[in-house]
């Protein structure tokens, strides 16, 4: 199953993220649902499940019985699984989210002056020699 998950994850990625489709792939614009498809991990990696299902018989990787409920299976884990490990990983490695600082210039300055001071108050209190 882990070869499963990851040839599903291998597949959706490069269909949706890469350069080498970048061409063929139409454009993003989600009014249309078929353009959906292309941008989408979760709905691009149930597609994915269900051809890699289609040509299971070709490979020794996974192998599944040929039947309708288990190409349904097979897209869900592979849009389930796709979609999750798109969500924890991405081109620089793990996602962390990181906190978005909004300020203006005059906020930034004032908030480096008073960490100076904070840093000058400890200083004379903690590093006394």
């Amino acid at each position: 199953m882990i070869n499963f998950i990851l040839a599903a994850y291998g597949m959706t990625f490069i269909l949706v993220h890469g350069k080498i489709f970048e061409d063929i792939r139409p454009p993003k614009d989600y009014t249309k649902k078929w353009n959906t498809l292309f941008h989408c991990p979760l709905c691009m990696g149930f597609w994915v499940g269900v051809f890699l299902f289609l040509i299971n018989g070709f490979t020794e990787l996974f192998t599944f019985d040929y039947n309708i409920a288990n190409a349904f299976i097979c897209g869900c884990v592979s849009a389930g699984t796709s979609y999750l490990i798109s969500m924890l990983v991405d081109d620089n490695g793990l996602r962390v989210p990181q906190k978005e600082v909004r300020c203006n210039c005059s906020q930034r300055s004032q908030l480096w002056k008073l960490q100076k001071n904070n840093f000058k108050k400890w200083s004379k209190k903690n590093l006394k020699t």
